[in-house]
């Protein structure tokens, strides 16, 4: 299986570049230490006697914020260890250099997959334990700790339906790579049956659970920040009213669509725009998934003649009827500013669904799309607790925001409901820990 991969890796990258060249142009970024990504890494110096150094790969802002807590843990159980630290995106590895830099040994790119590029990256890492987050599963990369002996466990891990499906057509030679995965801590029991049906033995399958209900959502901000962000935003009284707090009822109410997709903010502004004219005056959040589009929203709200006010181009001179949030990094402070949470890519043809977690735990009313598989294990335990709930077309959305807006005791009910189902489900971190502890012991 590795051979083949070998020899098909690098047409297969060749061939994907005119799709991932324009993404990586738009979001920009990427120049900056691009030859990490092709093995161009500092040569680490050999660990003292006693140290464990361990290479921890995460992909996207939501895992990595994730990793805040089990890294502080680590720190503070396994003092001696060492912390090397890669990403994938440009936004990422921002948010990595901002919060964690001074506790790594080494930050930088993720190596493309290739052997000899793999091979020259393991060899000046050096690393003792390998942590991937969530479905990194890199065969060349995993070969290359096997070669070293270098133990890899996969945290957090999840398997959608869908990946599952794929991964079991396969022929099981070709499933080597999770052979070669020393553990998988799974973020659910079901995830752990699906890893398990793909014929990784059951010794092998720990259940953490999910590592993002352990983030603390911080900083909270007291009122007269929420306040001070709503008008940074345009989003509080029109000009000639009065200041009010959250619970004023003069205070305009905020829909916000979190991490939403091509299609959906079409949708939400066809809501928010319906519930006005119902009589129920409602301000746009807009958090699209990927901040680059903002020229893409821009144009749509220059068609539907809608007063916006993006966030990058700094404070809103006044008051507007959306705010885009096109900057990375802050969906836990700008959840604050609403009273309802969409969570998005949850509504066809989009699938797999946003984290519906951050907003949970801000004690907001939650509702997402039917399309949330990547999440399955934490929707269902939302709607269990009645943390959350599933608006299936543009009509659901708009009958449940309604009933949410014009009822604040339905309101509070949902979102005291989500913060408690936050808090429930804490420990992951712990257990997480717990599970790689045996692979950080200085005689392996």
């Amino acid at each position: 299986m590795l051979l083949l991969y070998r020899l098909l890796f690098p047409v297969a990258l060749l061939a994907a570049l005119p799709f991932y060249l324009p993404r990586m142009l738009r979001r920009g970024g990427y120049a900056r230490h691009f030859g990490q990504r092709l093995g161009r890494v500092p040569v680490l110096p050999p660990q003292p006697a006693g140290v464990r150094r361990v290479w921890i790969h995460a992909v996207s802002v939501g895992e990595l914020q994730a990793l805040g807590p089990l890294l502080e843990l680590l720190r503070e159980e396994h003092p001696a260890i060492q912390i090397v630290m890669t990403t994938t995106t440009s936004t990422g590895y921002a948010l990595a250099e901002r919060k964690y830099e001074p506790y790594l040994t080494y930050l930088g790119y993720f190596p493309v997959d290739f052997w000899p590029i793999s091979r020259r990256t393991w060899s000046r890492l050096q690393p003792d334990l390998c942590l991937l987050m969530e479905g990194e599963i890199w065969p060349e990369h995993l070969h290359q700790a096997r070669l070293r002996g270098v133990p890899t466990v996969l945290i957090n891990a999840r398997l959608s339906e869908r990946s599952f499906r794929r991964w079991h057509a396969l022929p099981r030679p070709l499933r080597e790579p999770f052979a070669m995965l020393s553990r998988i801590v799974t973020a659910s029991e079901e995830d752990g049956r699906r890893f398990a049906r793909l014929g990784i033995t059951e010794d092998r399958i720990v259940t953490s659970g999910n590592l993002k209900l352990d983030m603390t959502p911080a900083p909270i901000l007291v009122s007269a920040e929420l306040e001070q962000l709503r008008t940074d935003l345009g989003l509080g009284l029109e000009a000639g009213g009065d200041r009010a707090d959250c619970e004023d009822p003069a205070r305009p109410l905020v829909l916000a669509g979190a991490s939403t997709w091509p299609g959906e903010e079409e949708m939400l502004l066809r809501v928010a725009c319906k519930l006005t004219d119902h009589g129920l005056p409602c301000k746009l959040l807009l958090i699209p998934r990927h901040a680059e589009r903002r020229a893409e929203l821009r144009g749509l709200l220059i068609k539907e003649a809608v007063a916006a006010h993006f966030r990058s181009s700094g404070l809103a001179e006044g008051p507007v009827n959306v705010a885009v949030a096109d900057t990375t990094g802050e969906m836990v402070v700008l959840l604050q500013a609403a009273d309802v949470v969409f969570v998005g890519k949850s509504m066809a043809p989009h699938q797999g669904g946003q984290n519906p977690i951050e907003a949970a735990a801000l004690g907001k009313p939650v509702l997402f799309g039917p399309n949330m598989q990547n999440f399955r294990a934490v929707v269902d335990s939302m709607l269990a607790a009645k943390a959350g709930q599933v608006v299936r077309d543009e009509t659901e959305v708009f009958d449940t925001v309604a009933m949410l807006l014009r009822d604040q005791t339905a309101r509070r009910d949902m979102g005291r409901a989500a913060r408690n189902w936050h808090r429930a489900g804490k420990g992951a971190t712990r257990r997480t820990v717990d599970a790689i502890t045996r692979f950080l012991e200085p005689n392996r």
